[in-house]
């Protein structure tokens, strides 16, 4: 579904990513792992064309250079490490701003707009909400209002940034399980930077482990985060770490 060849993205002279590869298929869920500085969001950023890059970006054989926006938008859905909101939309309004890509006109509807964002708030727990100004909400339930904008985008690819920030323990497992069960659709696939590795273990199917800018490793989980590559990425026993936070909660210490 979606390739990055050798994709390298430097800042003045500063490489902040270097020959960045990877191969996306569907049913797969992509977890960007490393440290700060890794390169993750510089990645995510090349994806959704935020951010120049050397190298090419292929969706389902197409370069992403020469595609519409509006096509693009129909296929990649993504959300950002930080969402802002300086108007006082709704939630429903702000929802509904997903089905942009869809509509054949700038004041005209998409085919299908009002049940895609019925059930985009259904499956986030918006309904009830569906009124309230977004500059009232907490940070955890408006990250769930920019997650339901783009489910009700309806994309392939799901590409999202540390999307658990700010939420609490409760938040955090319902949206990995609604980002979930929405990849268990036919031809659908996930792209999220984690930092928290047993998110990634959890949910993730592959990952690709970065840091300085370099891939260290990648393919399946299991695989890409083993002892190894996590020592060589992170410079620390990572292993032994998380071994030892657990044994906190079975009683040892």
């Amino acid at each position: 579904m979606l390739r990055v060849e050798n994709v390298t993205v430097r800042y003045g002279a500063r490489e902040a990513l270097r020959g960045a590869s990877l191969h996306l298929q569907a049913g797969q869920w992509l977890m960007l792992c490393g440290p700060n500085g890794a390169g993750k969001s510089t990645l995510v950023g090349a994806i959704g064309g935020g951010v120049p890059y050397t190298g090419r970006i292929l969706l389902k054989g197409r370069d992403v250079r020469g595609m519409k926006p509006h096509r693009f938008a129909r296929m990649v859905g993504v959300l950002p490490q930080h969402n802002s909101v300086g108007y006082a939309f709704t939630v429903e309004e702000i929802v509904r701003m997903g089905r942009y890509a869809h509509r054949r006109g700038l004041f005209s509807g998409g085919q299908g707009d009002e049940a895609s964002v019925e059930r985009a708030m259904a499956v986030t727990g918006l309904e009830s909400l569906r009124h309230q100004n977004v500059l009232t909400l907490s940070g955890g339930e408006l990250q769930r209002v920019f997650l339901a904008q783009v489910f009700a985008q309806e994309p392939e690819i799901l590409v999202l940034d540390e999307p658990a920030n700010h939420l609490d323990l409760k938040y955090q497992q319902q949206l990995f399980a609604l980002i979930g069960d929405w990849l268990k659709q036919s031809g659908h696939a996930v792209i999220t930077v984690v930092h928290d590795l047993s998110l990634a273990r959890r949910y993730g199917t592959h990952a690709l482990l970065l840091s300085g800018g370099e891939t260290v490793a990648q393919g399946e989980i299991g695989t890409a985060l083993s002892p190894d590559p996590l020592r060589q990425a992170y410079q620390m026993d990572v292993y032994a770490w998380m071994q030892g936070l657990f044994g906190i909660w079975q009683g040892e210490r």
